[in-house]
């Protein structure tokens, strides 16, 4: 049985990694590594340990510590003498990667979770994920629109890239508890509410967010009672907070976390989704959750969307930061039931391409084949 590390970098609780770890530990000897700015043992330290898989926990604060987290890695690692690393996120990528360099590991293999944010937002990191190109003997490029950023952008060899996007367990999207649907309707004021519009975003310039809200704003002209739930509500923005600042207090609601995603789309009459540009969002795991939740879309085209988003089939598409656009296709769904129970049966058939089986089906090939 080969063993096989994965390194993570800043998280707390995040789903697709318990989700792969409870797939891969019957196939691999898996080991984790947790770099986090605390020695508090993160929510996934506590679930690996429910499934009695090894953990390590590096606490990493400042950029001085560097040397001395690159050493106690590379300790680790001829500890544990892993045939494979897998790193995710960037002081994982970074320091990861590069302590099992030293340690002499064959497959190196990191997960490309960005897309063009740098080369847009921090020209000068660009050298970082230049140098995180060089050290992995495999990437994992998690939609086309990453693989292309990698081939062209940073002239990656093509046969180093390995396409294998992310995957949802759908039962758990679609198999939600009525009683915890109310629940979280009460707590979040929907009860008498509608539209209901939905957003997942962090508040930053390039999901688009911005572009939502006045037409959210137009809506409530017609639609007194519409609600507008911004969920995963962080973020230094301060366009979004002014915007918000236009609208009555009764009318949105900001959730920084929600642990039950599958039922707060639930809560959800229409979701949307609006990108700025085609390549700011790697992936854009909404995209797919929604249409999982049988819960109509509105969105540009951007990351994953680009290999699964059809206008009129499975979702409204709009044009980039459009908020007329975005206003007229809300419209759309609310007047026409034909073509939202047209989306929503499509995407829900659409979807199933993007199982977590199959994700799990690429990456023990990819951990199987050769350095």
């Amino acid at each position: 049985m080969k063993k096989l590390l994965y390194i993570i970098s800043e998280i707390d609780k995040a789903f697709e990694f318990e989700w792969v770890a409870q797939h891969l530990k019957d196939d691999f000897d898996l080991h984790f590594i947790l770099l986090n700015p605390t020695s508090e043992n993160p929510a996934l330290a506590h679930f690996l340990s429910s499934l009695n898989i090894p953990y390590t926990i590096i606490e990493y604060k400042k950029k001085i510590e560097i040397p001395r987290i690159i050493f106690t890695l590379y300790h680790h690692i001829k500890k544990i003498r892993p045939d494979i690393v897998h790193t995710h996120l960037f002081k994982a990528n970074l320091l990861g990667l590069t302590a099992a360099k030293l340690a002499g590991i064959k497959k190196r293999i990191y997960t490309r979770h960005h897309s063009s944010y740098n080369h847009i937002y921090h020209p000068n990191k660009v050298w970082y994920d230049h140098y995180c190109n060089c050290l992995a003997t495999d990437i994992i490029a998690i939609s086309t629109i990453v693989k292309d950023i990698l081939i062209n952008w940073e002239k990656v060899l093509p046969q180093k890239i390995h396409l294998i996007p992310h995957g949802l367990p759908f039962e758990i999207f679609q198999n939600v508890n009525k009683e915890d649907i109310a629940l979280l309707k009460e707590k979040y004021n929907t009860l008498d509410k509608y539209p209901v519009i939905g957003v997942i975003s962090r508040f930053t310039e390039w999901k688009g967010i911005q572009f939502i809200i006045p037409a959210f704003e137009k809506i409530l002209h017609q639609y007194p009672n519409a609600y507008l739930i911004l969920a995963g509500a962080y973020g230094n923005y301060d366009t979004i907070n002014k915007l918000l600042s236009h609208l009555p207090l009764s009318s949105f609601c900001k959730i920084t976390f929600e642990k039950n995603l599958p039922v707060l789309y639930k809560l959800f009459d229409i979701f949307i989704h609006t990108p700025i540009d085609e390549h700011s969002e790697a992936f854009g795991q909404v995209y797919i959750e929604a249409m999982a939740s049988e819960i109509p879309i509105i969105c540009t085209m951007s990351g994953i969307a680009h290999q699964l988003v059809k206008n009129k089939r499975n979702a409204l598409v709009v044009p980039y930061k459009n908020s007329n656009a975005i206003y007229e296709a809300i419209i759309q769904l609310i007047k026409d039931p034909t073509l939202r129970n047209t989306i929503i049966a499509y995407a829900k058939e659409d979807v199933k391409v993007f199982s977590l089986e199959n994700k799990v089906k690429l990456l023990k090939e990819l951990y199987s084949s050769k350095s």
